[in-house]
Formats: C-alpha cells, structure tokens, sequence
C-alpha cells in the first residue's frame, strides 16, 4: 500500500484544462514512456510551464491550494532576453519581405517586356519580308541656263556616299548624336540609363536614349506617333537592322534620309539649301552646324534661328572634342568662324511654277522611282525680274490702291512659259494666282469679241454706233461714261467702249464669241449671254495669255507649257516635248487687222503708257465690276506677257483700272526682257515683211472658207492691201 500512495502521489496524468486553443507540446516525453525512471519530471515541467502561460487566476490558485509551483523566470529577465532578440527578428523580417517582394516586381516585369516585346513582334510584318526601302526619288527643276530652280520630292537631296563625305561630317554626327554608335548592336542600355537620370534630374525630357540605329529605324518603317507600341517596334527593328546592314551602311542611309529643316532631307540637300554648295565642300564649323540640327530640325534651322543654330553648333564641335574627333584648336577655330547661312528671299516666286510642274509631272512621266531633271522652258532672270517688279509696284502703290495681290506669266509665241509669278509670297500663301485662279476679265476679253465680227465680214475701219443701249433692264455704259457717236472698229476697241462690244456681240451672237474664245485657247467655261462682250464669265490668267499667243505668232494655237524635258541623272530621256502645233486658228489677214488694232491700245487707247520705244507691241487692258480685277495682256513678236491684279478675297479695289499699275508692271517687265534682243515686226504689220506668216499675199487676200465674199469682204481686202503696202 505504501508502494501504491506513493504512486499516486507522485505520477501525473496529463490534463486538458486549459485555456482555449493553447498552445501545447503533447507529445510524448520520456518520463512518460512505459520502463521510464520514475524520477525524470521533465514531462511535468513542460505540463507546468505550459498552465504558467495559459492558466487563468482561478486555474492558479486551484494549483495553488493543490501545492502546485507555478514559480517561472522573472518578468524583466524575460522581457530584456525577447526585447533583443526579437528586434533583430523583425528587422530581419522586413528586409526579407521587401527583397520577396522586389524580386516578385523585377520578375513579373521582365515577363511583361518579354510579352511586349513578343505581341509587337507578332503584329510586325516578317522580319524576312522587310527590305530597307527604296530611297523616294528627287527631282531637281532646272531653267533654261541649267541651273536649278527648285527641288522636290520627299527626300530632295542627291544620295552621297559617306567615303565622299568630309571625315568630319559623320564624326560630327555621332559625337552628338550616339557616341557609343561603334559599340553597341542597335540599343544602347547605357544610353538609356544616362538619359533616363538626366530627364529624372530635370524632371523633364533633357536627353533621348535613342541611338541612331533607332533613329533610321523609325524614318525607315515607322510612323513618328510617340507611343509605347511604336518605341517597342523601333526596338525590334533597330536590332534588325544591325544584323542586317554594316555600321557604314546604317550611318549613310542615316545621313541621306535624316531631315535637316526647311525643306531638306539628307546631307546633301540640307547644304546646298543653308551654304549654297555640295556636302562635300562643307568646312568644319559648318558640318558641326549640320549635325546639331538633326536634334530640332525645325525650330534650330539657321535659315530662321541663326543663334540657336550657332550655338548647337558649338555644343557639337565640344562633343567631337570629348570623342578625339577633332582637336581643341580647331575646334576653338570652328567657334571663332561659326558657319553662315544663306539668305534667301522670302518670297520664292519659282516655287509657284515647281508645283505646277509636280502636278502635270506624272501625267507626263507616269510613277517616278528614281531621280530625275525637270528641264524647263523658265528663264530665271526674267523669273527674278516679274517677282521683284510685282512686290515692288504693290509695296508702293498697292495700299493706296487696295489691291493686295497680283500674278504674272510671260510666254514666247511658241507657248513656252518664260516666267510665272503665282503671288505676291510664296512663303506667305502657295495659292498660284496665275493658274488656278478664275477672274473676270472685263475688256481684256473684248478681242475675242472683234476677232468674231471681222471673221465674218467686217474691218478694222467698219463703223458702229456708241451710244447707251438697254437690253431688259440692263445699261451697260462705258468707263468714262462718254459715248462718241459713229466710231470705227480699231477706236471702239482701242478706247475698249463697251456699248460697241455689246452691239457686236448682239449682232453675231454670244455662242459665236465663245466658240472663237476656245478656239483661241480659253478653257473656262462661257455663259453664252449678252454680258460676255465685257468679259463676266471667269477665266484664269495662263489661258488668257494663251489665247493672245495666237496675234503674236501669227494665228497658231499653242498649249501653255513649261517642261522641255525630263531626263534621269544619267542623261536618259524620260520625256521630250515635240511642240507639237495645234494648227491655224486665225487666218492671217485677220491676225494682221487684230494686230493693227489692238496696237493703236498702245499708242492713242488705253495702254498709251504701255508704249515700248523702239518695239512695235499691241494688247488689251480689262477692269472687271466694281473694279474687283485689273488685266493688261500685251504682246510683241517676242513675248507675250499678262498682269493680273486684284484681292483674294475678290473684295472692289480703290477704283485701279487695267490701264493703270498693271500697266506699268508690264512696262517694266517687257522692257528689261527686250533689252538685247533683235526688233521684229508684229505679224502683218511689217511692210512687204510677213512675219511668221508662211504663205504669199496671194493666199492671205484669199477668202477665208465659210466667210462672206460680198462687198464686205471687198472693203476688207481693200483695207488690208492699203495697211500691207502703206496706201492711207
């Protein structure tokens, strides 16, 4: 029994009040283990230490009364052993969830780029379909003396090899624009990360991380749209293109497409457009300007901020120092010297005759793939000459007179367009005035009104009545509001009066004036009404002039034309016009009874102040309503030359006639084109000299078939026999 008290007193069965959910060690201790020393309380101890930490103070004092020990370390040893110890945890802890967490961030980031880059490659065309694209073809327009006028084309600029280049001019370019460009295979990680601190530390975009691979890249295949889509696919293709093309070969196509401002794609443009000369002429300082321009081509170009440009230019020659591309002492000799550009006048009036030649230039040649020359019929002096006396006489009289714009075409008796101005600025508007716009010409239609009436009987001497007429409400009246009574047909249209014109037209028709106008070269449309005979139906001023060539060369219809010729760089004829002739419009003798007439505008009419000394030369002026346009046509055997003055907005002028400033712009302009040049007589008006004529005074006096031969036409053979050989 004494056995058995003390068994149980000292062994313990394991017990399961406790708080809820504790936290216990149930297994299973030595102690407890069947065979055990009887004196191991190991397990007990666990069993104690356990209730210490979750017993209540119910629980304690029970155990308490029980002689339990719930005796455990002091409170402020424990605390001081978890303070330090579970610090560091916790510290340790946080590291290791912001180096998971990173990771995490780092890894699904590279996934997502790889994915990016994955999606851009599946919507870009094969890469073994790209091929670099064809170079867009130049075209170079040149005039009579083959020196150019203008160029055109998306890249404008002759392709240079780059071993033609000055060493200086690549060197430049990839000092400034990607000096690494040797180095790397299309993207420079380096670049990127320099870039991306520099934007950070100006918060802003201070520099781009794009190499120059990338750069070619996009002018080649993209669109210049700053998305993220767009970047990944300048990406893609930059290293592409390394593997597909040596370094040589990127930075040359780099440098003829790269665009240079003002119009000027590639090296070579962009010099002859700022210093007037081939690339391969360029000095130091201006090859450093060159290159500092492809980083803002539009805003540094030198032809508009000269200043930014100088200075771009230095932080290049510094960069080419930095690489060893040039030494300091002649970099310091480029920056005392900085490059000048040229100056250009604003105005470019050939550039309205370039885009009327690239709007014809496909009909003639079909699609253009390939360089080509564009001879033309321009003479670039007389060009000069019509632009400067056209800005000229609007600068000084054109406020006082309310006219704010003009145009002017010059043409030879063959149709071959000697000079064009479309404006008084091309800069400021490229409308072309000389073509596309359609005016009234008031009497500078009335010609074609006299050619009718003497086609059909009657002479330069037949009388008609000047005097007010009505037709239904309408009263046309003359300029000067004077009527003259009984006048001949060479005064009535020499003094351009209007009832006259009207009579004409009444008494042979309006559709018989029309059909002569486009016989004669004028396109536009007529409205066949009585109101024709002063010119109210629209016309432009290239077909007027056209349509005068006609008493100039002797009765011939031309084609207004300005392309001679078009031949690739290598001389191979693409186009050559044959002038073809478009046949006899007007018989001779009536040419000489227009000539005659239309003389006497000159000399007593309304162009008295049009009268070139020493040149026998005829026209017609033209005011249209409420003096919204004003027209002087005239011509010698030489050159036949319109001026054409007015306002876009078609608003009245201050009361200018044709007989007034375009007047004199004619004087002007057709006396410098004739200095020099031989004197010839207007066709039927030079004695027994004929002229252009090409048949003998027999078949001139012969009737024209379908004309009356009655006693009309007596007086008209009668008439032209005193003029042919000086019997007044």
């Amino acid at each position: 029994m004494a056995w058995g008290r003390r068994t149980l007193r000292t062994r313990r069965e394991p017990t399961f009040r406790l708080s809820p959910n504790p936290v216990l060690d149930l297994r299973l201790s030595a102690r407890d283990r069947a065979g055990a020393p009887m004196n191991d309380h190991s397990g007990s101890r666990r069993i104690e230490h356990a209730r210490a930490r979750h017993d209540t103070p119910s629980q304690d004092a029970n155990r308490k009364s029980r002689g339990t020990s719930t005796q455990s370390p002091s409170p402020p040893a424990r605390g001081r052993k978890r303070g330090a110890g579970g610090g560091n945890g916790r510290r340790r802890g946080i590291v290791a969830r912001i180096f998971y967490w990173g990771f995490v961030f780092v890894l699904w980031a590279v996934i997502a780029a790889i994915g990016m880059v994955a999606w851009v490659g599946a919507h870009l065309p094969a890469i073994q379909s790209l091929e670099v694209p064809r170079r867009p073809p130049s075209i170079h327009i040149v005039g009579l003396d083959g020196h150019v006028l203008a160029t055109r084309g998306d890249t404008a600029g002759e392709a240079i090899p780059l071993k033609e280049l000055p060493q200086y001019l690549p060197s430049a370019v990839v000092a400034i624009e990607d000096r690494r460009f040797y180095e790397h295979h299309g993207v420079d990680p380096f670049g990127i990360a320099r870039a991306a601190f520099a934007n950070l530390a100006h918060r802003g975009v201070a520099q781009g991380g794009s190499t120059i691979t990338q750069q070619l890249a996009k002018n080649l295949f993209l669109t210049q749209d700053r998305t993220l889509t767009r970047k990944v696919q300048e990406l893609v293709l930059a290293l592409w293109l390394e593997r597909k093309l040596t370094k040589t070969q990127i930075l040359e196509l780099y440098l003829n497409r790269v665009y240079f401002g003002a119009g000027a794609y590639g090296v070579e443009s962009a010099a002859q457009r700022y210093f007037g000369k081939s690339v391969r002429q360029v000095s130091l300082a201006e090859a450093a300007m060159l290159a500092g321009l492809v980083k803002s081509p539009s805003r540094l170009a030198p032809s508009r901020n000269p200043d930014g440009a100088a200075r771009r230019a230095q932080a290049v020659l510094t960069a080419m120092v930095d690489t060893g591309a040039v030494n300091a002492q002649r970099a310091m000799a480029a920056i005392a010297q900085p490059a000048q550009a040229l100056k250009r006048d604003n105005a470019g009036s050939v550039n309205y005759v370039a885009d009327w030649i690239m709007d014809v230039l496909d009909d003639l040649i079909g699609r253009i793939e390939q360089d080509v020359v564009v001879e033309t019929s321009i003479d670039p002096t007389l060009q000069a000459i019509a632009e400067k006396v056209l800005v000229d006489e609007l600068t000084q009289k054109g406020l006082k007179l309310g006219v704010t714009q003009g145009a002017i075409v010059a043409m030879s008796p063959d149709g071959a367009v000697r000079a064009m101005v479309g404006g008084r600025n091309y800069a400021e508007s490229q409308f072309n005035r000389a073509v596309a716009a359609k005016r009234q010409p008031g009497s500078a239609f009335k010609p074609f009104v006299y050619l009718t009436a003497i086609e059909r009987g009657l002479t330069p001497e037949t009388i008609r009545e000047d005097a007010p007429i009505s037709l239904k409400g309408w009263k046309p009246e003359n300029y000067t509001h004077e009527y003259f009574g009984p006048v001949s047909l060479t005064r009535a249209l020499a003094l351009s009066l209007n009832t006259v014109s009207v009579r004409l037209t009444l008494e042979f028709g309006p559709t018989a004036v029309i059909r002569t106008a486009h016989r004669l070269g004028i396109a536009s449309k007529l409205e066949p009404n009585p109101s024709i005979a002063l010119g109210t139906s629209e016309v432009s001023l290239i077909e007027l002039v056209s349509a005068f060539v006609p008493f100039a060369n002797g009765g011939e219809a031309v084609v207004a034309r300005v392309v001679e010729r078009v031949r690739t760089l290598d001389g191979k004829n693409l186009f050559q016009n044959q002038h073809p002739s478009l046949g006899r419009v007007i018989e001779p003798r009536y040419v000489t009874m227009m000539n005659s007439m239309m003389q006497e505008t000159l000399l007593t009419g309304t162009a008295k102040r049009a009268a070139l000394a020493g040149w026998p030369a005829a026209g017609k002026t033209g005011t249209s309503q409420d003096f919204r346009d004003a027209w002087f046509v005239g011509y010698t055997a030489r050159l036949v030359t319109g001026v054409w003055l007015g306002n876009d907005d078609n608003s009245p002028t201050r009361k200018m006639s044709g007989s007034g400033l375009p007047v004199d712009i004619w004087s002007r302009v057709m006396k410098t084109a004739h200095q020099g040049v031989a004197v010839a007589a207007l066709p039927g008006l030079g004695g027994t000299n004929f002229g252009l004529f090409a048949r003998p005074p027999s078949e001139i006096l012969a009737p024209a078939p379908g004309t009356p031969s009655a006693p009309p036409q007596r007086g008209m053979d009668n008439w032209l026999l005193d003029r042919l050989f000086g019997r007044r």
